[in-house]
């Protein structure tokens, strides 16, 4: 009998890759040019992935020097990389640096000469924009700058100072990377949130970092419907007593003159920047750990906690593992399909520091595409703007392979050489599927990192084979190994499952969570289960080819179609519900995603009847997302609790899952959990 933790193979894992690159491509990639730039440079024992990925973790100032050169940041580095190396945290990266992450993402086009790099900076796009109604909006690198100064300008003209905080309320679209730079390049901080949530999810974010200024849209486009927004930015404004601007940006027609006066500091875009012209930016040289984005956690246990990335730290992630990983090169075009709301964004935005061009889109992945079939939009899409890189969820490619579609057939896909999957686990079966119905030859990247580290654990290589399933590798730089519970490393190959930490400290660490002064949240979030070692709740195994499978989280975080949903979001709204008493929400696995399922203990003489679970679905999409809204309500009499109080859902999954209970002599009433063993609702 296997153990728990020890996974059966793959009924049809296969011995031999699904791709591997040619020897060609291999040697032109930005990877194999590394190689052997630290070998020869930093006299480093290095011939291959494997021995660059052990002399990165051991030998971590030599590697993190390399990337800030080959990589090309802009900035003084100072002469120390790592200060106080063996604290985890407290590990201080480039101590005497100075940069800006702004300057490094908006810096002229490269050229052999001047005249060359002038001409590419006219001619080559930064951003280019659709959303699901036709047209295109295009703008240089050039265009880019003259937009983020005036934008910068504006901000200043506003009062914002280094250190204040920015917030966009933004679809994915040119001005919400126009207003991040312009935030950045004044040493100001950055925090966004996606226009489908609610008023109640983007309070309970913004409402703790006190924004100085508000930038939001009228409203957006999803799935054929157009959706007004001045309503919810009128009352999210009117609850955010910092503001000094809400600055609006009229995309669908919604900002009537009456619509912006009822928002607090309402100013049309157009209008803030109208006294600005372009002028050179005065990028504020800012030490490495300065503040640069404040993202926020799922929720899980109360309000999100905000986390904190820094400058240094995101710039010099983000250029390893696009340049490095990624292999995106100056002039490549690169795609990933994310909302603002998702760390994707801002990694996406950073590929303009490698000079590529951003590929955004607004609206649904399904939208029907030019030849009127749904889900085909994208690749459109990448076939008009000869997409390089092609970033998508695992759920987008399972429900593709389920429509049957086939792009291999339907669209050239010439240019396309990598396409990224992150979210959830990619299932062996969606490998196979990207490789037989997308394109033979292409760089399958199953990625997995988080909001917690706005980057990745484990990633991509060019010049490593694709095997069926399997993360590729170890980021570089990244001390990634798995323990059992007992805080001791499992062996690659093993088959055995256990918690993914990384042991060494790296420069893509949080600065901190806000409002949490001493640390004691921060610590507390990754470095109680194993001390001083950053222990990340994914459930992970390490293969005898050393890539990673992740087989979910290992906490309760609900995660349908590979969005991240704290239950305690939902708990807030449904709490509102004055038939619910108390609900307890988890996550069921059903058919190669997860869907959410809540349970309410009502009211005596309630019934849970159809119009009961309609008022409890509009109260929580009306206020988080529509990925938070339950695909099975079920009536329970009891919720089971710990003995201090605090509800159990991983115990509640497991017994839904069939799966034993650990610890139960933990709970208070033990008995409860009978209620939700074998729901005849569950199996449908």
């Amino acid at each position: 009998m296997l153990d728990g933790n020890v996974r059966p193979p793959f009924a049809a894992e296969a011995e031999t890759p699904l791709w591997q690159a040619s020897p060609q491509r291999c040697a032109d990639s930005g990877m194999a040019a590394f190689i052997t730039t630290v070998r020869e440079r930093y006299s480093a024992p290095v011939d291959d992935y494997d021995t660059l990925w052990r002399w990165s973790v051991e030998q971590p100032e030599d590697f993190w020097r390399a990337v800030w050169v080959e990589c090309g940041v802009l900035g003084d580095p100072g002469s120390i990389v790592l200060e106080n190396a063996q604290a985890m945290p407290g590990a201080r990266w480039f101590p005497q640096a100075r940069l800006n992450y702004a300057q490094n993402l908006l810096r002229p086009a490269l050229g052999d000469a001047a005249s060359a790099g002038k001409a590419l900076d006219e001619a080559q796009d930064a951003l280019v924009f659709r959303g699901e109604e036709p047209g295109r909006r295009r703008l240089s690198r050039r265009q880019l700058r003259a937009e983020v100064s005036r934008f910068a300008q504006a901000l200043r003209g506003a009062g914002v100072e280094s250190g204040d905080r920015v917030a966009g309320y933004l679809p994915n679209m040119p001005e919400a990377i126009i207003a991040m730079l312009a935030t950045a390049s004044l040493g100001a901080i950055w925090s966004s949130a996606s226009p489908d949530f609610g008023v109640s999810g983007v309070l309970d974010r913004f409402g703790q970092i006190a924004p100085k200024v508000l930038v939001c849209v009228d409203g957006y486009r999803y799935n054929g419907k157009r959706v007004d927004c001045m309503a919810k930015n009128a009352e999210i404004a009117a609850r955010l007593p910092s503001l000094r601007a809400s600055v609006v940006v009229a995309w669908q027609g919604a900002a009537t003159a009456q619509a912006l006066a009822s928002v607090a500091g309402g100013v049309l875009w157009d209008d803030f920047v109208a006294p600005y012209s372009p002028a050179d930016i005065d990028f504020a040289p800012l030490p490495f750990a300065h503040p640069l984005f404040i993202m926020f956690s799922s929720g899980t246990t109360g309000i999100p906690k905000c986390i904190v990335h820094s400058h240094g730290g995101a710039l010099l992630q983000h250029l390893k593992e696009h340049q490095l990983h990624s292999d995106i090169r100056p002039g490549d075009r690169v795609f990933y399909f994310t909302t603002c709301g998702w760390m994707m964004w801002n990694w996406l935005a950073s590929a303009l520091a490698s000079q590529a061009t951003l590929l955004l889109y607004d609206g649904s992945p399904f939208a029907v595409g030019e030849s009127g079939v749904p889900g085909t939009v994208l690749f459109d899409y990448a076939d008009a703007e000869g997409m390089t890189h092609f970033g998508t969820s695992a759920k987008f490619i399972d429900a593709l392979a389920k429509n049957a579609l086939s792009p291999r057939h339907s669209h050239r896909l010439e240019a396309l050489r990598v396409i990224f999957s992150t979210g959830s686990p990619l299932a062996p079966e969606s490998f196979d599927y990207v490789y037989r119905e997308i394109k033979q030859d292409v760089l399958l990247a199953s990625i997995s990192g988080g909001t917690d580290i706005l980057s990745c654990f484990a990633l991509g290589c060019p010049i490593r084979p694709v095997w069926r399933g399997e993360l590729q590798c170890r980021g570089l730089g990244m001390a990634v190994d798995v323990f059992d519970d007992a805080g001791r490393p499992l062996t690659p190959g093993s088959g055995q499952r256990g918690e993914l930490v990384c042991r060494r400290p790296f420069p893509a660490m949080p600065v901190g969570f806000w409002n949490d002064p001493d640390g004691r949240l921060y610590r507390a979030a990754y470095f109680e289960r194993f001390p001083d070692i950053w222990c990340h709740g994914d459930f992970v195994e390490l293969t005898r080819h050393d890539g990673i499978i992740i087989h979910g989280r290992s906490d309760a975080v609900l995660n349908p179609g590979g969005v991240r949903i704290g239950t305690a979001e939902i708990y807030r709204q449904v709490e509102q519900v004055p038939e619910v008493l108390e609900a307890l929400v988890i996550g069921q696995d059903w058919e190669d995603d997860v869907r959410v399922v809540l349970f309410v203990c009502l009211r005596p003489g309630t019934a849970l009847n159809d119009e009961l679970a309609t008022r409890i679905r509009q109260q929580i999409r009306a206020n988080t997302t529509p990925r938070h809204v339950p695909a099975k309500i079920l009536h329970v009499a009891e919720i089971p609790r710990t003995k201090s109080g605090k509800i159990v859902e991983l115990a509640v999954r497991n017994v839904v899952h069939g799966r034993p209970v650990k610890n139960i002599e933990a709970l208070a009433n033990p008995e409860a959990l009978e209620h939700f063993r074998d729901r005849p609702e569950l199996a449908f």
